[in-house]
């Protein structure tokens, strides 16, 4: 089964896949201008993959955890999607995923956390 999985942000969403079922690649991050413009990148990838069920990642335990995740629940709602969606818990996907590149390159607003972070998501529901 295909696999993405996309990390929701403000400014940019990361993303990943998984073809195969073992092995989780991170994708360009979509910078997000607006929510429709993101939406509409989202599902043009989606439909590019061929992608079978999305995972999104979704904050638990966080201070302001209810209103990111009524945030991410309306961008997945603005996606047209036909397949499943299975939310998993993201909780310091971020921070994992600085810690993983510290010193493999600099840590720019292009993304790259972004997707590994969407990767690292994408690895837990693999795994649970």
């Amino acid at each position: 089964m295909k696999l993405a999985s996309i990390d929701v942000g403000l400014k940019r969403i990361g993303m990943a896949i998984c073809l195969d079922g073992s092995i989780v690649i991170p994708q360009n991050a979509i910078l997000r201008k607006n929510r429709n413009q993101a939406a509409r990148d989202v599902n043009i990838f989606l439909k590019e993959w061929e992608i079978e069920k999305l995972i999104v990642g979704l904050p638990k335990d966080a201070t302001s955890s209810e209103e990111m995740e009524r945030r991410i629940k309306h961008f997945v709602s603005l996606l047209e999607l036909n397949i499943p969606v299975a939310y998993q818990d993201e909780q310091s996907s971020s921070i994992e995923a600085k810690e993983l590149t510290q010193g493999i390159f600099k840590h720019k607003k292009d993304g790259k956390i972004d997707s590994i972070a969407a990767k690292i998501i994408l690895e837990r529901w693999l795994t649970h």
